[in-house]
């Protein structure tokens, strides 16, 4: 096997790998910018995990490079427990510990924008919800779609972008959906029945016409780029509320081990095929890690909010069994989305 073959099959894996890696990093610097900024002592701030490779302690904090390229962490002083330095986590104010909290997955969120602005800025157009053109063989047609209809609504889910209308159509119970468009200004409903077809043993609706893109301007690359933003900030709350109403189960989720390979399957793809699944990805990232569930940095903004309202603190031998039991969950929980990530594999 040639050396171009091998790195052909390589790299993705690399670039995915170096994206999560690149997610983990943006999470955690945002907090120690905040940190900084709030005047919490950090103890460590590291890239990676197991034993360092490469460290250098500064006046406040030490840096480290670890052995596995995957993880890092924040490590502020009173984070987990009591302290009697003034700058400890724990001693700061309700608010600017909260500010701490939240940075992280705010950062996870603008690098997802800043992904999002780059397709809509490279791209040739600007794209638009209205229908340019058919397919020849198009059935959508014959139930009375047309060239220049605004699509407004699918199975009453307000569209924005291209993306909403994928979203809708690929959340479609089956191949007929009720559409709004708008056409000469009035609005049109219209029931049309697609043709499908299958991916990965699933049948979904065959999208048979070409939507129009516009000449690129200032205003409308950052209109698109943050409509995009919220059409996949959407995407995340609707994938959870499908696995909740069991429309999907536990095989359809991936842990790192299928995300890894499906980011290395859209660098295969192509450019934009891999900035689209970075983008929702650390916009998953950033909105999951604010649910409040023990673990994960929206328990601990929930606490900081309940503090603030009550005046009270949560006794830190609670929070800290109340993480720890998160934690195990969450772990355990990983555990078994890996393997079924593994076992799709082979």
């Amino acid at each position: 096997m040639s050396f171009s073959s091998v790195w052909h099959s390589v790299y993705p894996i690399l670039i995915a790998i170096l994206f999560f890696e690149l997610i983990i990093i943006i999470h955690e610097g945002g907090h120690f910018i905040a940190a900084r900024l709030m005047g919490v002592k950090v103890n460590e701030f590291a890239i990676g995990m197991g034993p360092k490779i490469i460290h250098h302690k500064g006046k406040k904090t030490e840096f480290s490079l670890r052995a596995v390229p995957f993880g890092g962490f924040c490590a502020m002083e009173g984070e987990d427990e009591e302290s009697d330095d003034e700058n400890a986590f724990v001693n700061k104010k309700v608010w600017q510990r909260i500010f701490v909290v939240v940075a992280g997955a705010f950062m996870n969120l603008v690098l997802g924008f800043i992904i999002l602005l780059i397709m809509t800025g490279t791209n040739n157009l600007v794209g638009t919800t209205t229908i340019a053109k058919f397919d020849d063989d198009a059935v959508s047609i014959n139930y009375g779609l047309r060239t220049g209809d605004e699509i407004k609504s699918i199975d009453g889910m307000r569209i924005y972008t291209s993306n909403d209308i994928s979203t809708a159509f690929t959340r479609s119970d089956d191949n007929t959906v009720d559409m709004t468009v708008i056409r000469d200004g009035e609005e049109e409903k219209i029931t049309v029945t697609f043709e499908t077809e299958e991916y990965e043993s699933r049948q979904y609706i065959k999208m048979d016409f070409w939507l129009l893109g516009e000449e690129k301007n200032v205003g409308n690359v950052l209109r698109h780029s943050a409509q995009d933003f919220a059409s996949y900030s959407k995407m995340v709350f609707l994938s959870l509320h499908d696995l909740i109403v069991g429309r999907f189960g536990l095989s359809d989720v991936s842990g790192p081990v299928g995300a890894v390979s499906v980011v290395s399957d859209a660098v295969k793809t192509s450019y934009t095929s891999m900035l689209r699944i970075m983008a929702l990805l650390t916009i998953n990232v950033g909105i999951f890690n604010l649910f409040p569930i023990p673990a994960l940095d929206g328990w601990r903004l929930f606490v900081l909010i309940g503090e603030g309202i009550t005046r009270k603190k949560l006794p830190s031998k609670a929070e800290y069994a109340i993480n720890a039991a998160g934690l195990i969950i969450l772990l355990g929980f990983m555990c078994v989305v890996t393997f079924s990530d593994i076992t799709k594999l082979f």
